[in-house]
């Protein structure tokens, strides 16, 4: 009877320690892997204090207090595939439709595009000769529903090189935008949300992002999405050499096609800073350059101000033709954003697919 006592006592100890055990290792899992995204979100770190995103300066370098103009955050990454910073999969993601396997096995079946070396698709000698100022984009935003202002000499170099800030503006045409420098967890719903409500959209990827998240990437091309180029580490253009630039852009378009089996129309500059050498580099690509008529400092993770926040301003900032840029890492767009679709359409916009 004594052994038997002492048996079910050390079983009972071991089963406590087995329990108390179990608890210990689960609370340090989601502190492990909230280290790991806080990893990944400080290599997009901003090149400017935050104070500049309330007040930007136009090309003149005067203040204007009343603009909230977008400048997403900075990616430090290296070259995709060589970085000790690659980007963590949130694991939230949906792994698309059912389909997949057979388009998959579609590309495979499709011959392989030849596309010339990365040394033979810029022409340097070109590029060199045009000024290579760097701006930044500027908007004057508004809260009367009317296009808003650009400076002189950006609406002359997006006239002459391809560039788009607005849609038709004699259409009441909306036109949905989203950039992606890393996986925040939302994405997913945020395909959700498009689809539920029949909404085509674009999303400009980096390298790093196309590496990481190839369900997300597939789920966007198979319901229609198109998807843009916003190169590979996410540099300011204008201050990189011509070599460099090739492999920002072309180098960019090259993985993915290996990727995916697909092209790239569109190109965002990181930060919205370009100069001409930049933006006919970009046409000379067959790249479009994608701006925008309205953006807020969605971007920031540890500073996201609400659902109504977001819907106030979004519908403030209504007009036709507008390109809206919104930053998927956001938790109050992908909270909001089915009922902005709904009430964008409310206000007799049409949500259009990116097609400009």
């Amino acid at each position: 009877m004594q052994k038997m006592k002492l048996i079910i006592a050390i079983i009972s100890v071991v089963l406590v320690l087995v329990y108390v055990t179990t608890l210990f290792v689960g609370s340090l899992l989601p502190l492990i892997k909230g280290a790991g995204l806080q990893k990944e979100k400080e290599t997009y770190k901003e090149t400017r204090p935050d104070d500049e995103y309330d007040s930007e300066k136009n090309y003149a370098g005067q203040e204007d207090e009343e603009n909230d103009i977008e400048k997403e955050e900075v990616e430090q990454a290296e070259e995709y595939g060589k970085s000790e910073n690659v980007h963590q999969d949130s694991g939230n993601s949906n792994t698309g439709s059912s389909n997949e396997s057979q388009q998959d096995q579609d590309n495979e079946n499709q011959p392989v595009e030849q596309k010339p070396e990365l040394s033979e698709i810029l022409n340097f000698e070109e590029l060199d000769k045009l000024d290579n100022t760097k701006y930044s984009w500027w908007i004057n935003q508004n809260t009367e529903h009317v296009t808003p202002g650009i400076p002189e000499v950006a609406r002359k170099l997006i006239d002459k090189y391809d560039g788009i800030f607005t849609g038709d503006t004699t259409q009441k045409h909306i036109y949905l935008t989203f950039d992606e420098g890393y996986e925040n967890g939302y994405t997913s719903k945020i395909l959700d949300v498009l689809k539920e409500n029949d909404v085509k959209s674009i999303f400009f990827v980096t390298g790093s992002y196309i590496e990481k998240n190839p369900d997300l990437i597939k789920r966007m091309l198979q319901e229609g999405h198109k998807v843009g180029n916003h190169t590979v580490n996410h540099p300011s253009l204008p201050g990189v050499d011509n070599s460099r630039l090739e492999k920002e852009l072309a180098g960019l378009e090259e993985r993915f096609f290996e990727l995916y089996g697909e092209r790239f129309e569109y190109m965002r500059p990181p930060m919205g800073e370009y100069s001409e050498r930049v933006l006919a580099a970009a046409k000379q690509l067959g790249y479009k350059t994608v701006f925008w008529s309205f953006a807020y400092k969605d971007y920031d993770v540890n500073d996201q101000k609400g659902q109504e926040y977001a819907y106030n301003k979004i519908m403030s900032n209504l007009h036709n033709g507008a390109v809206l840029l919104l930053h998927a890492v956001s938790k109050d767009n992908a909270e909001v954003l089915d009922r902005l679709i709904k009430d964008i359409r409310a206000q007799g916009y049409e949500i259009r697919p990116f097609d400009l």
